[in-house]
């Protein structure tokens, strides 16, 4: 059957893996890494729920999240409406870094041969930062928006509240607080464009907000990532005479606005259909078509992303500091690149 080069350890290359193996396909994989978290690592908290829990659960079988922090309710504030009553939505905190090593231990050897892949999948761009890449070089990525996620930890005041996640608005962007146990909490705020000091612009947002009471202190220190949605331009590109093939999953191929809360479902998807893709290959679908669909797909779930995030962020922030970001994404739904055909 055929080789697939699995060329990193993040959640959808592995469940890429996974579904790879399971129907007969030989997989080189990445070295395992230790399923503790290595002392003074970096944790990735990630909040799943509904269709997520579903979806890791149908993928892997059930031991590899049920001893993260159980939610059990969601308080949901959006725009400058009322503030309504917690609802229920169970879910399970995890860290990323755990989860996918507790997916690559499962996973055990893989191929070791020497044997040059049919396919190689990776959750890697390929991208350099904008302040590393030649002027000439053009972007592998289209983007829209240049918002930015703050990120910190902080204590909760209350031991009551560990059980639910939180989201509100200030007029400068959302926060959103997850329990993480043990009385702390992550906490995010989406702003619209860089962020020069981040901790202390999450702290004046935290002050404007309903949050303020429900912590001891804002977060010592915080980050500022890049998070304005983004879709790789050519994630899948078929093999050659010589040269195996590429497919693009997870963040690398389609980065989702956090507001959505469906990230990790869809980095899993991008994984179901890149295994899609290499299965059919392999009974003698031309590849190249292949390919296109794979494109074609993510390309679709884009621009429906898009159309999600203008309607609540022209709800939320209609005016002011967020105009250029709702511009940036009528533009992109404008003038954007249209999905081609469906493959039959």
């Amino acid at each position: 059957m055929t080789l697939v080069e699995i060329a990193g350890a993040g959640l959808a290359e592995l469940t890429c893996a996974r579904l790879l193996a399971d129907r007969g396909h030989r997989v080189r994989l990445p070295p395992p890494r230790p399923s503790a978290p290595t002392v003074g690592a970096d944790p990735r908290p990630l909040l799943l729920t509904g269709p997520t829990l579903e979806l890791v659960g149908s993928l892997w079988g059930g031991g590899l999240i049920e001893d993260g922090w159980p939610i059990t309710h969601r308080h949901a504030r959006w725009g400058a409406g009322p503030s309504p009553a917690p609802f229920p939505q169970p879910g399970r905190v995890m860290d990323g870094v755990l989860l996918a090593a507790r997916m690559r231990e499962r996973l055990g050897a893989g191929d070791r041969s020497q044997e040059p892949p049919e396919w190689t999948v990776t959750a890697t761009s390929g991208e350099q930062p904008v302040h590393e890449r030649p002027v000439h070089e053009q972007p592998v990525h289209e983007q829209t928006g240049r918002r930015r996620l703050l990120a910190g930890i902080a204590p909760l005041r209350r031991r009551r509240d560990q059980d639910t996640a939180r989201l509100d608005c200030t007029a400068l962007g959302w926060l959103h607080l997850t329990p993480l146990g043990r009385g702390d909490c992550l906490v995010q705020a989406m702003v619209p464009g860089p962020a020069q000091a981040p901790a202390e612009l999450l702290a004046g947002l935290l002050a404007e907000s309903a949050f303020d009471a429900l912590l001891r202190r804002p977060p010592r220190t915080a980050v500022a990532l890049a998070a304005a949605p983004r879709v790789h331009l050519a994630p899948a590109v078929p093999p050659t005479l010589g040269s195996g093939g590429l497919l693009v999953v997870g963040a690398g191929a389609l980065r989702y606005d956090p507001l959505s809360g469906t990230g990790t479902a869809q980095a899993l998807r991008t994984a179901i259909l890149a295994a899609a893709v290499i299965d059919a290959a392999a009974t003698g679908r031309p590849a190249t078509a292949l390919c296109a669909h794979y494109t074609d797909r993510l390309r679709a779930a884009f621009r429906e992303h898009l159309h999600t995030c203008l309607r609540l962020y022209t709800t939320a922030f209609g005016t002011g500091p967020w105009q250029d970001e709702i511009d940036a994404t009528r533009a992109a739904l404008r003038t954007g690149r249209q999905p081609l055909r469906a493959l039959d």
